[in-house]
């Protein structure tokens, strides 16, 4: 099994990974510092595109995946999702990271792990 990075390090880090992008990013609600599960929202240009969440993979690695709505039409669903997610999990994290090529991140963190 692959040791994961304390949740609060990961958000802070893809944060600073996102506004040295020329993105932003900001935490909706904190989870556990050290083992809370995330849920990025991902935007373009304030519209919500899609929702990764870091998952543990069958090998014993963490990963990235896509989860939540597959057709995002706006906030109205993602925050009904999201809610519903933290209401079963109060120590999961809620981040929203807004940049432009949101499509390629997606692509990259899922890809990466």
């Amino acid at each position: 099994m692959t040791p994961r990075l304390a949740a609060h390090i990961q958000v802070s880090a893809l944060i600073r990974r996102i506004e040295g992008e020329g993105g932003s990013g900001v935490v909706l609600a904190k989870g556990d510092r050290e083992a809370g599960a995330i849920l990025l929202l991902l935007c373009d240009r304030g519209a919500p595109k899609t929702v990764l969440e870091r998952v543990l993979d069958v090998s014993g690695s963490y990963r990235w995946r896509r989860v939540g709505p597959q057709y995002i039409q706006g906030y109205q669903e993602v925050n009904a999702y999201m809610e519903r997610r933290r209401r079963s999990d109060d120590d999961l994290w809620l981040v929203e990271l807004d940049i432009a090529g949101v499509e390629r991140f997606a692509a990259e963190m899922t890809a990466m792990g």
